[in-house]
């Protein structure tokens, strides 16, 4: 064998290891990848099915349209307050428990969740406006309740602009919790169910809640009704009820936008004073307000969830207001 031929024999031998070497390598972090995904896969689902057996239950069901639509009620006063949550609020009796404390002094408060939110059922029909409306009404009939002070918070006052028009005559008042306003932007941009839907199966829902905390949506409560909120998220969160109403936020805008409150109906918002996500937020509300005899618009420091910290003002400046047209 020539010099040359030895050389070239020791190269291919080189390069035969290095590749061998490199495959190794690659191999490794593809089962390292795949190890990880499968851990995260069947450390979400073992969690799942023992939390489910830690959720307590609270409220009662009520029976709408075949399925069970959860609810709470507390306090007796002669006047009742009908609570809607925000989207995607996992179990709105617990998030509104600040709230519900301060109403349940002076009126009954009652707190709805809607399929898929809190301890309802999920249920097959499209998260239209005009569904979700109807099963709020069936439900306060199932109790008997037929006149009551609408107060929503976010995307309820979505919901809320097309109930007081369809049930005038049952709602005293509507009062908004920083909430949404038909012509709002941003409601148009494309709702990623899929992507949504794939961060809940495998689990990475879960990893990124655990890696970072501060993301559970919750107001100051005990450490126990903290922990059945984060388990309550983590069920409901991108559930099919969740994402078909995210999926309908373009045609449930776009059905509110020629909607107006009734010109005598009781109507006041609370906003956060600093709004930086939404233009205009101020102005948006005191347009819907400007023909409405009793309507006022009331600004507080805050997040979006006005109803954690503001619970107190909010329902002082509430009762004063309905004091004042009386």
């Amino acid at each position: 064998m020539t010099q040359t031929e030895e050389m070239k024999t020791r190269n291919g031998t080189k390069s035969k290891k290095v590749r061998s070497i490199l495959l190794g390598i690659i191999g490794a972090i593809v089962l390292a990848i795949v190890l990880f995904l499968g851990s995260v896969y069947t450390v979400n689902v073992i969690s799942n099915h023992s939390e489910q057996k830690r959720i307590e239950s609270y409220g009662q069901h009520v029976s709408v349209d075949g399925k069970n639509m959860n609810v709470t009620i507390q306090g007796k006063g002669e006047e009742t307050v009908v609570l809607l949550p925000g989207y995607g609020t996992a179990a709105p009796a617990l998030d509104f428990e600040p709230l519900v404390k301060e109403l349940s002094l002076y009126y009954k408060v009652v707190v709805i969740e809607p399929f898929g939110y809190g301890l309802s059922d999920v249920t097959e029909k499209e998260r239209t406006m005009d569904n979700m409306v109807n099963e709020i009404h069936e439900a306060l009939q199932s109790l008997n309740i037929d006149r009551y002070i609408l107060m929503g918070h976010s995307i309820s006052g979505i919901y809320g602009l097309d109930y007081v028009n369809k049930y005038e005559n049952e709602v005293s008042a509507f009062v908004g919790i920083d909430s949404s306003v038909p012509t709002q932007g941003g409601t148009d941009d494309p709702f990623p169910s899929g992507t949504y839907k794939l961060l809940k199966k495998s689990g990475f829902s879960r990893l990124l809640m655990k890696l970072t905390p501060d993301q559970l949506v919750a107001p100051t409560v005990d450490d126990e009704t903290r922990e059945q909120i984060r388990i309550l998220t983590l069920k409901n969160m991108f559930n099919p009820n969740i994402l078909s109403e995210g999926g309908h936020f373009s045609p449930n805008f776009k059905a509110a936008e020629n909607l107006t409150f009734p010109k005598n109906l009781p109507v006041i918002f609370f906003l956060q004073a600093n709004d930086t996500e939404t233009e205009g937020w101020i102005p948006l509300h005191e347009e819907q307000v400007k023909d409405s005899v009793h309507g006022k618009v009331m600004t507080f420091e805050g997040g979006h969830y006005l109803h954690h910290t503001r619970s107190k003002e909010i329902v002082e400046n509430f009762r004063a207001y309905m004091e004042g047209i009386k």
